[in-house]
């Protein structure tokens, strides 16, 4: 199955610093989609820059459509506080299952 990338970018560069409440509630609703796409074996690996400048996904989708389509389900994205790029993910190597 392909892999792709998605980077969502922050609406302000002090994002981190100057979150609203609003926002934190969003991005909670953010990490608790990603976790549950994990859980189910679609989501790879998420994280984040450490200065907050962007977060990253790299899942599984069986075409570029479907992979756009778990990309804009994201609610920080489908709720316009993110902005999204999506990119195809070419995986060289990978940890071994432990």
């Amino acid at each position: 199955m392909p892999t792709y990338a998605y980077r969502i970018l922050p609406p302000r560069a002090d994002f981190v610093a100057t979150i609203q409440p609003q926002e934190m509630a969003l991005m909670g609703r953010h990490f608790e989609h990603l976790q549950k796409l994990h859980a189910q074996g679609i989501v790879r690996y998420v994280g984040r820059a450490e200065n907050g400048d962007y977060g990253f996904c790299v899942f599984d989708a069986a075409d570029e459509a479907q992979a756009r389509a778990l990309a804009e389900s994201d609610p920080s994205v489908a709720e316009g506080l993110m902005r999204l790029e999506l990119h195809p993910f070419k995986v060289v190597f990978d940890a071994p299952a432990p």
